[in-house]
């Protein structure tokens, strides 16, 4: 079986927009759904209302692939699902590490969704002696004294770092340096990379925070205004007044 170290999917060479790329797990997925209730064929209307995207944009982002389906038909839905799948590189195995086994990369480990989408856990790897030889998800853990040794074995160039903030630098650099080109990161950190080096950030923090301040908008607006979330000192400050600090006179606006 190919692995991901010899074999590379072809949008880049192709000219695909990353934009489209992004989009395109949106539309398989939707077409996996379609596949499973055996539907033969899907509308751009109704394949784009359940991506979550408009239908010309779908219709734009599918003749980047050669596919414009058929009028008063519309599009081969099986036939979609192994198109995507082969231009994201889908149809061949992807052996991937997984470093840091705590609770996080223990639940990555045991998601089911890897298999199904062409991505083998090819090793668990954690710096914790207490955790090396210990099955989580049925995978025994290994030491990370083994990284370069594992990733050269089964020749991996996908890596997962779900470890603290503090050491996924140094994890990210022995990844990197032993040949992995793909980074999905969980950790809460910017890793820095060299060319020729993709990294996906995933920051549940950060995505609650966007929520936190859609929440926080909405209920300004429903208490008669964003004022009303606003806090009362600030609300009365003239504009461009000063207001003390323990040094000195604070901005009530501070520059960006």
């Amino acid at each position: 079986m190919a692995t991901g170290r010899t074999h590379r999917p072809a949008t880049r060479s192709r000219g695909i927009p990353e934009a489209t790329v992004a989009r395109l797990p949106l539309y398989l997925r939707a077409l996996t759904a379609l596949s499973e209730r055996s539907v033969p064929t899907v509308s751009s209307e109704e394949l784009a209302a359940a991506a979550g995207v408009n239908s010309a944009k779908l219709r734009k982002d599918f003749s980047y692939l050669g596919s414009y389906g058929t009028r008063g038909v519309g599009y081969d839905v099986e036939y979609l699902v192994y198109q995507i799948s082969r231009e994201l590189g889908l149809t061949q195995d992807w052996p991937v590490v997984i470093v840091g086994i705590g609770n996080l990369g223990a639940a990555l480990a045991g998601y089911g969704g890897f298999a199904s989408r062409g991505f083998r856990v090819a090793a668990l790897i954690d710096a914790d002696p207490a955790m090396t030889g210990k099955p989580v998800a049925g995978i025994p853990v290994q030491h990370s004294d083994d990284l370069e040794k594992i990733i050269e074995e089964d020749g991996v160039s996908i890596g997962v770092i779900a470890t603290p903030a503090g050491v996924a630098q140094q994890v990210c650099d022995r990844l990197v340096n032993a040949g992995v080109t793909s980074i999905l990161n969980f950790a809460p950190t910017v890793l820095a990379v060299p060319d020729g080096v993709d990294v996906r950030k995933v920051d549940l923090s950060i995505e609650l925070q966007i929520l936190a301040f859609h929440e926080q908008r909405k209920a300004g607006e429903e208490a008669g205004g964003t004022e009303a979330a606003v806090p009362p000192a600030v609300r009365g400050a003239t504009p461009g007044a000063n207001r003390k600090g323990p040094d000195g006179d604070i901005p009530a606006v501070m520059p960006a």
